[in-house]
């Protein structure tokens, strides 16, 4: 993957290369300058994927083949044998645990080693921490709005961006909070539970319960085949007769979908009720095959909906299905499980909030996977400090601006054990205690240092990288979802709002805010 980058990665590197500078020692961090979807918070991640990629950071014979062919030729040759020795051995990376809160301007990874290295590691860990980073904040607001007992499967591949994004969007949706994906190689490579059942294509190819084979199955406590469609036939008159509804209305087609997906799946029996017409139709036609299943001893595990009014239609189909419980003496079928899909968004999860809807789980795509309210965190890659003097970026806009030097960054508790504030120090100072009075400069507030008292002080970066090699043990996908879901249970309700939060400050100590301005001062 070292090609994976941009061009001016490489016209760079020969640049240090040629001015004799590529071996100094150099810090660059990975940020963001504003918190995303107008929130207060991102979680950050991808932070597993970028330690594979330093491990196997180098170029083969074919890559260096390849630069001989786009670089200059004027480019000398001992560059290229240079390039041959190149690797991530010299390198540390000290980063945020993934799945953690983070907040703009604080960095999520550093990065040190040599000036040329650290140079070419920019774009492919900006690839790799900038989406996953967004889509499983997106992730996380969707399971913020939806509650802790809602279940949330992601179904989004199809509308992915590329095969590369649909895994992306899997994997970090869940450590972002939701409970299942649709993405059946996500489930194999990363041991997310897969969820799916039948959609409308398998219910419109069939036409009547002629086409249904086989027609039987077995109770489930054993003994002689039972015709189940015939069951279902007759369930469904009296179904029609309690909802008052003419059974003819009732598409037998649907029917004999229903019928024979539940021979084939009785422990797994899940209708789409929308294909036709959900009241008159699906709704009737799975309350028969699921009290034909009950009869046998199985029991339907819930349906699902995909258009229309769904707020409304499941309160509808909730009174169907305890009124079928009551009256047919089945009382787990007022319970079973309602599931929506159809282009769910934000917006949406707060009118089911809003409207006292009946529904159990959720499954969202566009809308989760495509980031459409913003398409980019936005993270970028500055060099802090080269041979031991700090760097500064000036520029024209303010925001653009970076802090300079390698720093400490440490995250600051209230009484209530809610983080109030993240403070960036530089590596050298005395890291801060809980209990002690700091004079710190809040970033984007002029005027005089604000005090402040923590009740406690964490650390927030770890060393996870060095000398070629992961130094720390990374925890598991469901690790790091769980501390995710930790993570933003800590902040306070004004900071984990979705609309209109409470801006989350960032500081930094005395020491480094003279150290800036003492560099603006120097660099204007």
């Amino acid at each position: 993957m070292a090609l994976l980058t941009d061009l001016y990665q490489l016209t760079m590197a020969y640049g240090y290369w040629r001015a004799g500078r590529h071996r100094a020692p150099a810090a660059a961090e990975l940020f963001f300058r504003c918190e995303p979807f107008h929130g207060a918070f991102a979680l950050g991640t991808g932070l597993a994927e970028g330690l594979r990629f330093l491990r196997a950071f180098r170029f083969s014979a074919a890559d260096i083949a390849y630069l001989r062919s786009v670089l200059p030729s004027t480019t000398e040759d001992a560059f290229f044998d240079y390039l041959c020795t190149v690797d991530a051995s010299e390198v540390t990376v000290s980063s945020v645990p993934e799945g953690s809160v983070v907040f703009s301007r604080v960095p999520l990874l550093q990065v040190k080693g040599p000036l040329l290295v650290v140079q070419l590691l920019e774009t492919t860990l900006l690839c790799l921490v900038n989406y996953a980073s967004l889509v499983a904040t997106n992730a996380a607001r969707f399971r913020l709005l939806a509650g802790p007992e809602m279940k949330l499967m992601e179904i989004g591949l199809r509308r992915a961006q590329g095969p590369d994004g649909g895994l992306s969007a899997s994997k970090y949706s869940y450590i972002g909070g939701f409970d299942y994906t649709s993405n059946v190689l996500a489930g194999k490579l990363y041991g997310i539970p897969v969820r799916g059942t039948i959609a409308h294509s398998f219910i419109m190819s069939f036409t009547s319960l002629a086409e249904v084979q086989p027609r039987v199955l077995p109770p489930l406590a054993g003994g002689e085949p039972v015709d189940l469609a015939a069951l279902a036939e007759s369930w469904l008159q009296r179904v029609c007769e309690l909802l008052h509804s003419p059974p003819e209305k009732a598409n037998r087609g649907e029917l004999a979908a229903f019928v024979s997906y539940a021979i084939t799946f009785p422990h797994n029996f899940q209708g789409l009720l929308d294909t036709y017409c959900v009241m008159r139709s699906g709704l009737p036609n799975f309350c028969a095959v699921a009290l034909a299943l009950h009869q046998l001893g199985y029991r339907a595990i819930g349906v699902r909906l995909d258009s229309g009014d769904l707020v409304q239609q499941s309160k509808e189909i909730r009174r169907v299905l305890r009124a079928c419980g009551t009256t047919f003496q089945v009382p787990w079928f007022g319970s079973i499980p309602i599931a929506v899909s159809n282009d769910i968004s934000e917006q949406s999860l707060e009118s089911f909030i809003r409207e006292g809807s009946e529904i159990d789980v959720i499954g969202v795509g566009t809308n989760l996977v495509t980031c459409p309210l913003q398409p980019s965190l936005g993270c970028v890659y500055k060099l802090v400090e080269v041979n031991g003097s700090p760097c500064l970026k000036l520029t024209e806009e303010e925001e653009k601006m970076t802090i300079p030097g390698i720093k400490a960054v440490y995250r600051l508790y209230d009484d209530a054990g809610h983080p109030f504030m993240d403070l960036m120090a530089l590596e050298d100072e005395p890291a801060p205690n809980a209990g002690q009075e700091l004079a710190v400069h809040v970033l984007g507030r002029r005027g005089e240092a604000t005090k402040v008292r923590p009740t406690a002080v964490e650390p927030l970066h770890r060393t996870y990288f060095r000398d070629g090699q992961v130094c720390e043990v990374l925890p598991s996908l469901p690790e790091v979802r769980s501390h995710a879901q930790a993570s933003l249970s800590q902040l306070s309700p004004a900071h984990r709002r979705l609309r209109e939060p409470q801006p989350y400050p960032v500081a930094v100590t005395e020491k480094l805010h003279l150290l800036l301005a003492e560099l603006r001062q120097a660099r204007q």
